[in-house]
């Protein structure tokens, strides 16, 4: 070994000293053991396991080579509940590493609570893929919705993770959200209540707060914000209510913010694309964004934008 190789490895030596030592703090990023936390890997794995259980003949399963599609989908809710079972445990522990039997029962009542809410969940579900199907001409299919539509995804790990919220498992819906978020850029909070027949058209770039309540027949294209006035307070807003209210049969078009806990967005109302809304809304108004003064030229000159022909009023908000 030459001398610089020498010179190298003491140097790297001691800066690893160094790295190890500040572990040592005892802050929360210093935690070293290991399987204290929820897996988030299983946990991914856990979703795709429930869509297959949601939407059984829409997604295949590798793992089981079961021909009978009953055997098939028993295995695999012996395998979510064995798995899911095991992270709400360690999710409850918060960290600790002992074991604890009043935890693991609660775990068990917890994923057993959660399995009972399935056939609600898929009901809820079948509502939401109505919605899209009629909701968008571009639909060909209800298949195609359920197959290639980031809207169905989002909204159906959303209610999987919501039932795991209201039985108030730690982090675990916060991670399933997440993961959908990253796959469709939908990020909805496994807070927000949401009812039945709900619609998301494209979906980018849509963020849906915690205490966000949604009606039913709600329909939100891409960019909209239904969020905070402002998170200034931090942890002094936990738990209270930050987020609006959207009535039943609303329809918000794309861009749109609408933001603050005393926000109400009358039902029937229609929302304009790109509109800034800080403040109620009443039944069956319909809110948009003045018309900009437009210039258009052709070969002739200007023309005024009050000589454009208006269109069909039918397509005034249709992306």
């Amino acid at each position: 070994m030459t001398a610089a190789n020498e010179r190298f490895e003491a140097r790297v030596q001691a800066l690893a000293d160094r790295i190890l030592d500040d572990y040592g703090n005892e802050r929360v990023i210093d935690r070293l053991e290991m399987f204290t936390q929820p897996d988030r890997q299983i946990i991914e794995g856990l979703i795709g396991k429930l869509l297959r259980l949601v939407f059984p003949g829409y997604f295949r399963d590798y793992t089981y080579r079961i021909y009978n599609p009953k055997n098939n989908l028993s295995a695999l809710i012996e395998d979510i509940a064995f798995h899911l079972n095991r992270q709400i445990g360690i999710a409850l522990k918060d960290g600790d590493p002992r074991e604890d039997e009043s935890i693991q029962r609660r775990a068990e009542d917890i994923t057993a609570a959660f399995l009972e809410k399935l056939p609600e969940i898929r009901a809820l579900v079948e509502t939401d893929l109505q919605a899209a199907y009629d909701g968008d001409p571009a639909a060909s299919s209800k298949a195609e919705v359920i197959i290639a539509y980031p809207g169905i995804y989002a909204i159906t790990v959303n209610r999987l993770a919501h039932a795991l919220y209201q039985l108030e498992v730690p982090l675990i819906p916060r991670i399933m959200t997440e993961f959908a978020h990253s796959k469709t850029g939908i990020d909805i909070h496994p807070g927000a209540q949401i009812g039945k027949y709900f619609f998301i058209d494209h979906g980018t770039g849509i963020v849906v707060g915690e205490t966000t309540v949604i009606g039913d027949n709600v329909k939100i294209y891409q960019g909209v914000t239904l969020g905070a006035l402002s998170t200034r307070g931090g942890q002094k807003l936990h738990g209270k209510r930050r987020h609006p209210t959207i009535e039943d049969n609303v329809t918000i078009y794309a861009g749109a913010s609408i933001l603050g806990g005393e926000t109400v967005i009358g039902h029937d109302s229609v929302i304009g694309s790109n509109v800034f809304i800080t403040h109620p809304i009443a039944p069956g108004t319909r809110v948009s964004i003045k018309n900009q003064e437009l210039q258009y030229k052709n070969g002739q000159g200007y023309v005024l934008q009050s000589d454009i022909p208006e269109g069909d009023p039918a397509w005034f908000y249709v992306i």
